[in-house]
């Protein structure tokens, strides 16, 4: 296992999808107000810190479980994860825990996008610690870890079925948990001031570009890291490709609903159709051909372009469409495979059970995660408050929670 191909590889994934978070920072950090930039940035560089910390702690312990009926692992089963540094071939083993670290931390830092200009700091510190031990360690070891969506074809319908819950890299764990979330938080907090469809405009979309660029970048680790064996990567040419071309469809279909809808493709909308589309080949990018992927990128770019319109039509401020983006390219993707994943889809030689186990484990994560962060949400916001006063958002969350600016021209 400590091969230094392996190592290589498993470093080189590693730190690309921990850039993925940075690249958080920044796509949401041009979207919003320019007197929120430094208070959006810093949610997702302190979930960083925080959620990196738990992970290690009793974070990787609880990602695994030995029944599938079980919640989620033994929390203090190694704290600090001393047993397992101390075991001979650590090296690639060390870092799959730092793999695994960084999922958790952008399922994390992808949620702070729908509260956007108008949480404190500390509360949200709060609930990202209490969602990640609570919401994301047991939905990763259910999904990956040998818990009930991980055996669900086996419980529904047999050993022999050769059918299973595909989520590659992760649609249900990442993507429908943060959005689901996000909407919870949503609800939670309300809606921002003038909150109005044309109103709140992104203030520097260069650096909503260069995020979703990032994000791009990342997400090659994020898709084909989970190869660990340098030397039997039969899969990573298939995900590479996948990984490209359902994200460059899905730019074409949000701008061509932009230009229908709007009259004009804009460079905010080719940055989130990029976005969509690297969301919905997530949990497919192993499992389908490269057809299917456009196929698939082109669905996710028109539908969530039409699918981020609902917060204004159903009256709540999903800020900076994690819902929109994120928990419906999650649906998309990971239903779409039960349709089209080679061999087992639905019109791919297969039957309805693949679409069967990938419907129910998709409402099983959203329905808890929503569940789970709204009562988290709720807690505080009745407790120590999560939300900035009025005044406090008019003056801008930047100034008041961090004594910083994001643009300091005066001291130019």
């Amino acid at each position: 296992m400590d091969a230094p191909g392996n190592i290589s590889w498993a470093i080189t994934a590693t730190a690309l999808v921990l850039l993925m978070t940075p690249g958080v920072a920044f796509f949401y950090g041009g979207l919003v107000k320019a007197k929120s930039v430094v208070s959006m940035m810093m949610m997702s560089f302190g979930s960083i810190g925080l959620v990196a910390v738990l992970w290690i702690l009793f974070g990787f312990s609880m990602s695994a479980v030995d029944s599938p009926t079980a919640f989620a692992g033994n929390p203090f089963a190694d704290i600090g994860l001393s047993s397992l540094a101390s075991g001979e071939g650590s090296n690639v083993a060390l870092l799959s825990v730092a793999y695994g670290a960084t999922f958790a931390i952008i399922t994390v830092a992808l949620i702070s996008g729908a509260i956007a200009d108008r949480a404190k700091f500390g509360s949200w510190l709060i609930f990202a610690g209490v969602f990640a031990t609570v919401g994301y360690f047991p939905v990763a070891a259910w999904v990956w870890g040998g818990g009930w969506i991980m055996n669900l074809g086996t419980t529904l319908f047999g050993e022999d079925s050769g059918i299973g819950v595909i989520d590659y890299a992760g649609g249900t764990a990442v993507h429908i948990n943060a959005g689901a979330a996000a909407l919870a938080l949503a609800l939670v907090l309300g809606k921002r001031i003038g909150f109005q469809k044309g109103i709140l405009k992104p203030h520097n979309v260069p650096l909503t570009l260069l995020g979703a660029a990032l994000l791009w970048f990342g997400w090659f680790g994020f898709n084909a890291g989970a190869e660990w064996l340098a030397e039997d990567m039969g899969g990573v040419g298939l995900i590479g490709l996948n990984t490209l071309g359902a994200t460059a469809a899905a730019i074409l279909g949000w701008i061509l609903i932009e230009r229908i809808k709007d009259g004009k493709p804009t460079s905010v909308g080719a940055a989130s159709g990029a976005v969509a589309g690297l969301v919905a080949i997530t949990p497919a990018c192993a499992n389908l051909t490269p057809g299917w992927s456009l196929l698939l990128g082109a669905v996710a770019g028109i539908v969530c372009a039409l699918a981020v319109e609902l917060k204004f039509r159903l009256g709540f401020d999903d800020s900076l469409d994690v819902v929109g983006i994120h928990l419906v390219g999650g649906l998309i993707g990971t239903v779409y495979l039960g349709f089209f994943a080679t061999g087992t889809g639905l019109f791919v030689g297969g039957d309805a059970r693949q679409l069967a186990v990938q419907v129910i484990a998709a409402a099983g994560v959203l329905i808890y995660s929503f569940v789970v962060a709204w009562v988290i949400g709720f807690v505080i916001q009745k407790t120590i408050g999560f939300r900035i006063t009025n005044e406090d958002e008019i003056a801008g969350v930047d100034q008041v929670v961090h004594g910083e600016e994001g643009y300091a021209l005066a001291n130019a």
